[in-house]
């Protein structure tokens, strides 16, 4: 497994999203086997290169090289991004054996699923501009479509919504990458950065920059630029709002911020106010509409806008201890919330609402949907010993060891209106008298939950000195390192 295997990342989930619709035409079984078959082996994948967190390795497309050519990257980063996306991947196809048993045609959702991947890891391995925009297009319309599966109106309304969102900020982010061409002469992100060194910063690039914020923060939902996201998550059926809270905002949204700040623009104290203002802005607005919502699908929603905003302010300090707690509460996130979104997801299944108020004493009907949520629930709202609790405490202390205070404070209050957002939906969903008889979900959409959870409660192991040694430094590393890309993939080109 050496550079050969990183196209394998986009190759698995593009051969299953073709082959599906033929093959699922003979029976819908034959579809969940190979929708799971083809999430599981790209998270097998993702695992098996961790053996390479410390290198960067390099994959030529078509064998052609630097300036013409086109070339996909592997680092610690990647490595990080590829298992997180495609762990959530697959809990998300193995709880859709069952719940997408209501929708019609579940073979076109997997295949559209699979499309979606595709383009997702796409856009973590590429490392150059172009090839960015045309993963990230392909991964944002497969969810166009799978927002509006449901067809109803409210789905439709929520779709177009989206994609009209969407368009704009991929208008955003592909202005800016033909600024940068015109400005630099090629697209690959590593020569970019390498003339850019060489230019100095310009007015021109300051502009491509605050495009490039309004454009990938449009995808990652952050406030201001969030208005579609609390309509699109609770319109789609539940594993895909997983997938779009757990990791689709953070893959395009969040990663190419990263990527671009830090390896190939060269983070200064500009992007770091920028990023933080933003973050606070998105953390406390986020949780505040949270707290007034009655759709636990929408409440959950306005919580992701939220906890994007946490990760952000951590990113933003630009220390290594920042780094890595952002880090953390990316990967804690997105299984938590996928958690959550499923627990959702089984909720609507076997009550039929999304209402809170029309729920209630579910934790003696759906024992295992109950005791998953509470650990969702209170690993989100960083109750100890859960996963939340430690990426969230990671980020107050990196705050006040880099002399930001007042950030620390804001990430602090926004913990406590998370905690009483988390204690009113439990409260109205599970607690007190049964408005219904129901029963548990099915055994698959039970497996994805409990799975999650246990991530939930072990997730704080990330952070045992050899796991964060062998496992998050190398990626705090590439990110810290920043410009050092440049030099660690064009060496890999000579």
């Amino acid at each position: 497994m050496m550079e050969w295997s990183i196209p394998i990342f986009v190759a698995i989930p593009l051969f299953f999203a073709f082959i599906l619709p033929i093959a699922g035409k003979k029976s819908e079984r034959v579809g969940d086997v190979l929708a799971n078959i083809g999430a599981l082996a790209t998270l097998i994948f993702a695992i098996l290169n961790v053996k390479f967190m410390k290198e960067t390795s390099v994959y030529y497309v078509g064998g052609w090289k630097l300036p013409m050519g086109i070339y996909l990257v592997r680092d610690a980063l990647t490595i990080f991004m590829l298992i997180t996306v495609n762990l959530i991947a697959f809990m998300s196809t193995l709880f859709s054996i069952n719940y997408m048993q209501k929708f019609t045609d579940k073979t076109k959702y997997y295949a559209l699923f699979m499309l979606m991947l595709a383009g997702m890891n796409g856009v973590i391995i590429t490392g150059d501009f172009f090839n960015l925009y045309v993963f990230l297009e392909i991964a944002a319309i497969a969810s166009y479509a799978l927002v509006a599966y449901g067809i109803e109106s409210e789905e439709l309304e929520a779709a177009f919504k989206y994609q009209v969102m969407g368009s704009v900020g991929s208008a955003f982010i592909l202005l800016a990458i033909i600024l940068i061409y015109s400005h630099t002469g090629t697209l690959n992100m590593a020569d970019v950065g390498k003339v850019l060194q060489e230019k100095g910063l310009t007015n021109l690039l300051i502009f491509a920059s605050v495009l490039f914020i309004v454009g990938f923060g449009i995808k990652a939902a952050i406030i201001p630029f969030h208005a579609w996201l609390p309509d699109a998550h609770p319109s789609a059926p539940a594993p895909i709002s997983a997938m779009l809270s757990g990791v689709v905002i953070k893959v395009l949204g969040v990663y190419p911020l990263i990527r671009i700040i830090y390896n190939v623009m060269g983070f200064n104290e500009l992007f770091s106010n920028i990023l933080m203002i933003l973050a606070v802005i998105s953390i406390i607005i986020g949780d505040l509409l949270a707290l007034l919502q009655w759709d636990y699908k929408r409440l959950l929603a306005y919580s992701s806008i939220s906890h994007v905003g946490f990760i952000l302010l951590a990113i933003g300090l630009g220390t290594d201890f920042g780094i890595l707690a952002g880090l953390l509460h990316l990967f804690n996130h997105s299984v938590i919330k996928a958690l959550l979104f499923l627990n959702s997801g089984s909720i609507v299944y076997s009550v039929g609402t999304r209402d809170l108020k029309e729920m209630g004493g579910l934790d003696r009907d759906m024992p295992v949907t109950s005791k998953t949520n509470l650990i969702g629930s209170m690993s989100i709202a960083g109750i100890p010993p859960f996963n939340g609790f430690w990426s969230k405490l990671l980020i107050i202390l990196a705050c006040i060891t880099s002399g930001k205070v007042g950030y620390a404070w804001w990430a602090i209050a926004g913990s406590i209106i998370t905690l009483a957002v988390f204690a009113k939906a439990y409260k109205y969903a599970f607690c007190g008298e049964s408005k219904k008889k129901v029963k548990e979900s099915p055994a698959w959409m039970c497996i994805a939950m409990i799975i999650l959870a246990i991530i939930c409660v072990a997730g704080g192991l990330l952070l045992l000195p050899k796991v964060k040694v062998a496992f998050l430094n190398p990626v705090v590393e590439v990110i810290r390192g920043g410009l050092q890309y440049i030099d660690r993939v064009l060496g890999g080109l000579q």
